[in-house]
């Protein structure tokens, strides 16, 4: 089992930034890759970011290209988003998640079913 735990949401004008972080404890030696995602409200989970938790390789959704950064530190096992030049309709709970397992092929990074562990997410608005 791996635990994830989200922190550093909250309130934040628009062009501004915030950094969440997803600290992963239990078996996080079995992680293939994290990844962010985030819900708006009454809206479907979307895919963010991902990052493989060995090789360092990236991806990104769309929307966020070029605005947000994902990294990772291994020693500490916490995963990071950093979120510049952020718009209202960047507003959601985002989400950290985890998987254990090799996962190769279109949707492997983006696919909320792709990943196996989720954190209990955390708040993030925009007010424009």
């Amino acid at each position: 089992q791996v635990q994830l735990v989200e922190s550093g949401g909250g309130l934040v004008q628009a062009g501004g930034s915030l950094r969440l972080s997803c600290a992963a404890s239990g078996r996080t030696f079995s992680t293939y890759a994290m990844g962010w995602f985030r819900q708006p409200p009454g809206k479907e989970r979307e895919f963010v970011a991902t990052i493989s938790w060995s090789g360092g390789s990236t991806d990104y959704g769309d929307s966020v290209k070029g605005r947000f950064t994902i990294s990772r530190d291994n020693t500490k096992d916490t995963v990071y988003l950093q979120m510049n030049s952020l718009k209202p309709e960047d507003t959601a709970v985002y989400y950290c998640a985890s998987r254990s397992y090799y996962c190769s092929g279109d949707g492997c990074g983006s696919r909320p079913y792709r990943y196996n562990y989720w954190g209990q997410g955390t708040q993030v608005t925009v007010s424009s």
